[in-house]
């Protein structure tokens, strides 16, 4: 197991990170002998709670410590007001108050919701995440990012609110599809691009023992993930400058996922926008042929998307990034690898030329 202490200058806050193999047992000692409050309650979804939520409910209850399970729809759509109201109410009658705490457990939404709770309830009550997809553990569950849906697009309400202890398990992974597995890689691929050329060269290297998830493999791949996650934040916290990197593949991204209705998974699309971007970056004469033809390649090889489909219209795609909550002043705003481990932020690309990169990466 290792431990990353995640330091918030801002707040002088500290989130204790642990990743290894087997934490549910030691998360329920550790909250025992350290309590985030005198009870708690695991906020999961529907799905989750059959697979995983009652083994956790009963190690707590077994460590004895007073814990309730709440579980909400899975899925996107339970990203939205009415969802964290009937959370709030169900707190109310169980009788959670200010030195209680909660757990999200389960993926990128249970992480966002939960966390936008605990902001909120009782003028904000400590919380722990445990994320059981690949795509939280080496992104969503770190960073303290929360949020919920609006109609007029995702995550246009939220806080930054850190957690206090991420259990990142990385034998449960072993409990998803491939599919799942694959989603995650995407993110794990950005990070690569942007920070880490090592990591970039281990994915190269180690291709068979990640996809057959082999626990060494992926869980050195999880941890350096987090070790980068967390150096960025405790960089840029508030995600105003360096933090902006770790958004590689998703200016594009965000767009194919709006543009379908959510229906490409997040992997997917950001994996689609990470090749549109590599592209772009060497059509800007930052990215070198054959590194953007290595990052192409590796996705492929991951069996994740290169292409974005023919059928979509290019037009819709870019009206789409005006209104992402990342442009500013109708600017489109891109980060583009200058090399394999290494990015910046272009705040202003022009439309046409983002355009033009599409409709070539369109197949």
């Amino acid at each position: 197991m290792e431990k990353i202490n995640m330091v918030l200058k801002r707040t002088e806050k500290v989130c204790e990170i642990f990743v290894g193999l087997g934490l549910f047992d030691f998360l329920a000692e550790d909250l025992k002998k350290r309590p985030l409050g005198r009870r708690l309650g695991i906020i999961t979804d529907t799905r989750v709670e059959t697979v995983l939520g009652n083994r956790l409910h009963k190690r707590l209850i077994r460590a004895g410590i007073k814990t309730d399970v709440i579980a909400i729809d899975p899925g996107e759509d339970s990203k939205q007001w009415k969802t964290v109201q009937w959370i709030f109410e169900r707190l109310i009658a169980l009788g959670f108050d200010r030195k209680s705490a909660l757990i999200a457990l389960g993926g990128g939404v249970l992480g966002d919701v939960t966390g936008f709770v605990a902001s909120l309830y009782m003028r904000s009550i400590p919380y722990a995440q445990v994320p059981t997809t690949l795509l939280a553990q080496v992104d969503s569950c770190l960073g303290g990012k929360t949020g919920i849906d609006l109609p007029q697009g995702k995550n246009l309400l939220g806080t930054f609110y850190q957690p206090s202890r991420v259990y990142v398990d990385t034998s449960i992974l072993g409990t998803l599809p491939y599919e799942e597995i694959q989603n995650g890689l995407a993110e794990v691929i950005k990070t690569a691009v942007v920070r880490d050329r090592g990591l970039f060269q281990l994915l190269e290297n180690r291709h068979d023992a990640i996809v057959d998830e082999k626990r060494d493999a992926l869980e050195e791949v999880v941890a350096r993930c987090c070790r980068i996650k967390s150096d960025v934040v405790m960089a840029d916290e508030r995600d105003t400058g360096l933090r902006r990197i770790l958004n590689f593949g998703h200016t594009v991204g965000h767009a194919i996922e709006a543009y379908t209705n959510y229906r490409v998974p997040h992997g997917m699309a950001v994996s689609m926008g990470m090749a549109a971007e590599a592209v772009l970056s060497t059509r800007m004469k930052m990215l070198q042929p054959e590194e953007k033809q290595r990052v192409l390649q590796l996705l492929k090889r991951y069996d994740l998307p290169a292409l974005i489909p023919a059928s979509y219209d290019t037009e819709k795609l870019i009206g789409i990034m005006h209104s992402d909550k990342k442009a500013e002043d109708g600017r489109i705003a891109v980060v583009l690898p200058k090399t394999i481990g290494d990015a910046m932020i272009m705040q202003s690309v022009p439309t046409l030329l983002i355009e033009e990169v599409i409709k070539e990466v369109q197949g």
